[in-house]
């Protein structure tokens, strides 16, 4: 029997859901290529049904989504909607529901793409970024006294469990492994300043390298990294860190990869759902134009098909997305391209099926 997925799509806001039909298309050319089925089953979730309705996200649909086998999200965030109210009720509120605790940024420069950084080519730049996702200062401890006043206290707390780090430092000493390239996991924290938080990762951290003694361990400040990000990306192999590290190093990742636009991310549940999303967030000023680039949903798309268990499907996405921006593409950025959105999937797609994606 042909095997069969139920695929959770969650299209968005702004250029969302244009971005998704294109990574759609691909996981249809791969689907169809490598013989097994996609269901798609599609949810409404965003800034229009906020507006309309004022919910944002239903425990009804929390459930729901519980059941399927992954999540396709396209982007989240309204302009006429105030900020926070669907990063948090929408995006934070799916992580943690869905207990999604890891958060994979792969951080790859692809042959073709331009990267800000001088003399710092594809065989420099290629690492993965595992951000803890559902603790830290996003876990929302804290409160405000007195607001309004001259004397008005606002505390953010960061919650740190042992169980939640190390969870998080495990499966990335694992995924190190399986990735197998230079075996180097960093850990990224601040020792020096958060003395009880990164007291707590960094014990931790050598407590379980004990488990993986094929994997060189080394660590970094976060201010360092980000230095060493720009100056000797090559360094890199595997980065792990807590959530707001994560959060503020993947965005200069995204950026020495050449742009937001091929930045490709997954909030990961490995024993259950997980859901795959571009970093580049909505651009609602590009909305209907077709002049977004949707790479960075393709790439995510090609993530899901990689963490369900269908590797060589997922290898020729990304062999296609190769190609495309090898050999296709003019530029990486918005109304750049040399092509519409929709024609950029068609590209994808095409090679997929035609099976000249690795040519």
């Amino acid at each position: 029997m042909t095997k069969a997925y139920n695929i959770a799509v969650i299209p968005g806001d702004g250029t969302g859901p244009e971005v998704v039909a294109e990574g759609i298309k691909s996981l249809d050319a791969a689907a169809a290529e490598y013989g097994f089925e996609l269901k798609y089953h599609h949810y409404d979730l965003g800034g229009e049904r906020y507006m309309k309705t004022g919910e944002v996200l239903p425990d009804s649909v929390i459930e729901e989504l519980k059941q399927v086998d992954s999540i396709f999200l396209g982007a989240i965030g309204h302009p006429d909607v105030k900020p926070g109210i669907l990063e948090k009720g929408l995006l934070l509120k799916l992580r943690f529901s869905l207990d999604q605790y890891i958060n994979l940024r792969p951080v790859k420069l692809y042959e073709g793409v331009y990267t800000p950084l001088k003399n710092k080519t594809s065989e420099d730049i290629n690492f993965v970024v595992v951000r803890e996702n559902s603790e830290g200062l996003y876990a929302g401890a804290g409160g405000i006294l007195k607001e309004g006043t001259p004397d008005e206290v606002a505390v953010q707390e960061s919650i740190n469990t042992r169980k939640g780090v190390e969870r998080c430092i495990r499966f990335a000493f694992e995924y190190c492994r399986g990735r197998n390239k230079a075996k180097k996991l960093t850990l990224c924290g601040k020792t020096n300043v958060l003395t009880y938080a990164f007291d707590l990762w960094e014990r931790t951290f050598y407590e379980v390298a004990k488990d993986y003694p094929d994997i060189e361990t080394d660590y970094a400040h976060v201010d360092a990294i980000c230095m060493w990000m720009v100056k000797n990306p090559e360094w890199f192999d595997v980065v792990v860190t807590d959530n707001m590290f994560g959060d503020i190093i993947t965005d200069l990742g995204a950026m020495i990869q050449g742009g937001m636009g091929i930045a490709a991310g997954g909030n990961i549940n490995p024993e259950k759902v997980s859901m795959f999303e571009p970093i580049g967030g909505s651009a609602p000023r590009y909305t209907g134009k077709q002049i977004i680039n949707p790479i960075a949903a393709i790439l995510s798309a090609q993530l899901l098909l990689e963490t369900i268990g269908e590797q060589p499907a997922a290898d020729a996405v990304e062999a296609a997305v190769q190609k495309v921006l090898r050999d296709d593409i003019k530029d990486v950025s918005a109304g750049k391209m040399g092509y519409s959105t929709s024609e950029v999937g068609d590209l994808v797609a095409g090679y997929i099926k035609s099976g000249k994606a690795g040519v």
